[in-house]
């Protein structure tokens, strides 16, 4: 049985044309969302056939000039593997566009875990090269987006979702992407923490309203609650790393593992310079990454 509350998908179909590439004609997708009700509602996932991780095909992909990583996730199992990506980077569109077509993917959503400051996001260019992928990300950024998700909603590709959890903090609007922790999906779980936990570290909070207090409190309800298995994937690294545990960082984070004012003490005195992007990245991403209608 489910917590209360109900669920409502928005289904979108279109007709391609027959000589349209497979690996980019529209799947049918949903976004769930959590409303609260008194009524106790059953699981639809129930009926689902339990599989295992190698049903999900992951691919941790990495972007040189701002250290960025994007994920690609697909449903293998489905008949039609729909995809989607997280945080992809405008300089590495057509290498991500190209690896999705060699694997037979339908490419569905790009998604942004926030408002980036470091580069700019590569899903308008995927849209305006795949039209019918539509872009996502949290209603709190305030940036312009197909469709906008908030804490508790589920981004459904194939039979596999992603739960959305609010991490705000380092921006407003950051939000983390998690594996659902039904059977039916992949174990161990995986949190897609964007900027909000890095590997031993995390984003700073000196600019587009960030927070300590919020990003330390954002952590430590949001992301160390999660099993202590649970893999995290950031949408940075500069020192090689490239995932890490909710059990590690709550043991070897040298921020997050200090009490909050320690915390917040560390945020106030790390003196880092202006990011060298921010003046260009920042209003193409408040839309979708279309630098000609940021300027």
């Amino acid at each position: 049985m489910l917590p209360k509350m109900l669920r409502f998908h928005f289904t979108t179909l279109s007709n391609f044309s027959p000589k349209a590439s497979p690996a980019f004609a529209l799947t049918p997708f949903s976004i769930s969302k959590a409303i609260p009700n008194p009524a106790r509602i059953r699981s639809q996932m129930a009926s689902f056939s339990t599989f295992s991780s190698s049903k999900l095909l992951f691919r941790q992909l990495f972007e040189k000039e701002s250290s960025t990583y994007t994920y690609l996730l697909a449903d293998a199992s489905h008949p039609e593997k729909p995809a989607l990506l997280i945080d992809p980077v405008d300089r590495t569109v057509d290498r991500d566009l190209s690896l999705i077509e060699q694997l037979g993917l339908k490419l569905v959503y790009a998604t942004n875990t926030h408002v980036h400051a470091d580069h700019v996001t590569g899903t308008g260019l995927i849209k305006s090269k795949v039209p019918h992928v539509k872009s996502v990300i949290s209603k709190a950024s305030g940036a312009t987006a197909d469709l906008y998700v908030e804490p508790g909603d589920k981004v459904h590709f194939g039979d596999l979702f992603l739960e959305v959890l609010a991490t705000p903090g380092h921006t407003k609007g950051c939000v983390t992407y998690v594996t659902g922790d039904t059977p039916d999906q992949p174990q161990p779980r995986m949190a897609f923490t964007g900027d909000a936990l890095l590997i031993r570290g995390c984003g700073r909070t000196d600019f587009q309203g960030g927070s300590s207090e919020q990003l330390y409190k954002s952590i430590h309800s949001q992301i160390f609650t999660l099993p202590k298995s649970t893999l995290l994937y950031p949408a940075h690294d500069y020192k090689g790393f490239t995932v890490s545990t909710v059990g590690e960082e709550l043991q070897y984070n040298p921020r997050l593992t200090k009490d909050e004012e320690t915390f917040k003490n560390i945020m106030a005195n790390l003196n880092l310079s202006y990011p060298k992007m921010i003046d260009i990245a920042v209003p193409a991403n408040m839309v979708c990454g279309i630098q000609s209608k940021a300027n």
